[in-house]
């Protein structure tokens, strides 16, 4: 039962929604396809370098 209660605490609770042109998320998620990965683990990624670099 630990699996369980582990995932319940990586568990992502929140969501960022954006606005982008079809043709860019498009061409993004079909490279990030392409590199075996997904378009959210990108981002997710993104954001924490983004915050390690210029966060507190």
């Amino acid at each position: 039962m630990a699996k369980k209660d582990s995932k319940k605490l990586n568990k992502k609770d929140s969501q960022l929604i954006l606005r982008l042109d079809k043709e860019e998320r498009d061409a993004f998620v079909a490279l990030c396809k392409e590199m075996d990965t997904s378009a959210a683990r990108e981002i997710r990624g993104f954001i924490r370098k983004f915050l390690k670099e210029n966060g507190d």
